[in-house]
């Protein structure tokens, strides 16, 4: 696993659109990813515009960008939250079940899909991945959805022509 995030692409976007989807399960995590994400989409993309979505747990985040996707010109969606495993296999399996839907959403709608619903261990490595300069996934997800749009455009499949 990248104990960095990557660097800020180069990407060639007037405008776009960004959706993000942020569960409140987890909240102090998943507010640190996303103030991080709109920050860096900010940087990133000279006009952007982001709406975001909250809902109440990692469960809810699919069906939402599902709705999203089919009811809005977003170029990207990018999903956030927070699963720290506890004494059951319920944390897996929410982990496993958003992932696949996450998957099959983007490859249905071809738009990008931004995965950053984190499965950990403990609120440690909640808090390196989520609150760390070092390591946020928030900004990691910004950068990916603007690199993922400017290629989208670039191919001439964006929503925005």
């Amino acid at each position: 696993m990248s104990h960095a995030i990557p660097s800020r692409p180069q990407v060639s976007l007037d405008r776009s659109h960004i959706a993000i989807v942020a569960s409140k399960y987890n909240q102090v995590y998943v507010d640190a990813m996303l103030e991080a994400a709109r920050d860096e989409l900010q940087a990133i993309v000279p006009n952007v515009s982001i709406t975001v979505y909250r809902v109440p747990g990692a469960f809810e985040v699919p069906v939402t960008v599902e709705k999203v996707l089919r009811s809005t010109e977003t170029d990207a969606v990018i999903a956030l939250g927070v699963i720290i495993r506890g004494e059951t296999e319920h944390g897996d399996l929410v982990g496993a079940s958003v992932t696949d839907a996450l998957q099959n959403i983007a490859v249905t709608h071809g738009i990008p899909v931004v995965h950053e619903v984190l499965l950990m261990d403990n609120e440690e490595q909640a808090e390196a991945r989520c609150m760390g300069g070092e390591i946020n996934r928030g900004a990691e997800a910004a950068r990916v959805a603007a690199e993922m749009v400017s290629l989208f455009k670039k191919m001439g499949v964006s929503r925005h022509r």
